[in-house]
């Protein structure tokens, strides 16, 4: 199994971004999916998640409203949409694939434990 996130850069605050996860060796479709993001000096939080087919979705609190998250199942990518984008949204962002393909609760969403596997990470910064 392997994750490639993409799409991060440097923007100046209020712009957007688009962040990709593709994913290879495995059936994409059968497990839900997450972003995280890591600031230095800070542990990995959780970002957003959505379940498999796409019908739930997840967000934490400081990104509601300004992040969407979405998949497409034929192309085997998550995707993150950013926008109003604050510089407290600088990170690395990570995505990672669920063990759950519908988590039942936040604190599922938002644990690391409740992922598997991850991928590289991708640089947003942003500039005030």
């Amino acid at each position: 199994v392997q994750l490639q996130a993409s799409g991060g850069g440097l923007v100046q605050a209020g712009d957007s971004l688009r962040l990709s996860c593709t994913a290879s060796g495995h059936t994409f479709g059968g497990n839900g999916m997450g972003w995280f993001r890591q600031a230095p000096g800070k542990e990995r939080e959780f970002v957003a998640a959505i379940s498999w087919s796409g019908s739930n979705t997840y967000y934490a609190d400081s990104v509601k409203g300004r992040f969407t998250v979405s998949r497409d199942n034929y192309k085997n990518t998550m995707y993150l949409q950013m926008d109003s984008l604050k510089p407290e949204d600088t990170a690395v962002y990570y995505c990672g694939r669920s063990l759950y393909p519908v988590p039942r609760t936040m604190a599922i969403v938002r644990s690391t434990s409740s992922y598997d596997y991850w991928g590289q990470g991708t640089l947003v910064t942003v500039s005030s």
